[in-house]
């Protein structure tokens, strides 16, 4: 069996600039068909706050082999 630590990630809230880590299942990660609608998006532990931050390729790498859950949006 593995004994790796679970996988964080360091996120922040444009609301109230807090500055956390945050766990895989904390996260959503939404991926569009352009980079306009691919996107993530987290809870703001501190203040509330639904964030929503663009998701570049680089980070898309990130969540996905964080085990972050994924959304694939469909386009007609």
């Amino acid at each position: 069996m593995r004994g790796a630590d679970p996988v964080v990630f360091r996120a922040g809230c444009p609301d109230c600039r807090g500055r956390f880590e945050l766990a895989a299942g904390a996260l959503r990660l939404v991926l569009g068909a352009s980079s306009r609608t691919t996107f993530y998006s987290f809870t703001c532990p501190d203040c509330g706050a639904a964030v929503r931050k663009p998701a570049g390729e680089r980070i898309v790498e990130l969540l996905t082999g964080g085990g972050v859950r994924t959304l694939r949006l469909h386009t007609p």
